[in-house]
């Protein structure tokens, strides 16, 4: 089953629902913002998605402005703070198996689909 990590206010989200939606396929919609990632499941994300965890931080929120820019901090330093502060996590992130995307653009989710 497909499962996409959703913020219904994000456009990108929402169009990479739509299309996910489109290819008829059954998916699991996870809003990390009310049910955030654990520690685990982002290191799970981290490995499907081929990526570490610095690269899944959204640098545009103000947030990581006020609080963490120009700053370093270990893996799984990122990982906690993404733990606690779900709204620095990049989106949507698409799952299928072992294989993740972050939908942008949104077409990329096809190549695992």
């Amino acid at each position: 089953m497909i499962k996409i990590y959703h913020n219904s206010r994000c456009s990108k989200s929402r169009e990479t629902l739509k299309l996910i939606e489109e290819q008829g396929r059954e998916m699991q919609v996870i809003n990390y913002l009310v049910e955030p990632p654990t520690a685990g499941e982002l290191q799970e994300l981290l490995r499907k998605l081929n990526m570490p965890p610095e690269q899944l931080i959204r640098k545009g929120e103000q947030l990581y402005k006020e609080q963490f820019a120009g700053k370093q901090y270990s893996a799984e330093e990122w990982i906690a703070i993404m733990t606690v502060n779900p709204v620095l996590i990049e989106r949507p992130i698409v799952v299928n198996g072992n294989q993740a995307v972050i939908g942008r653009p949104p077409e990329k989710v096809l190549t695992i689909l």
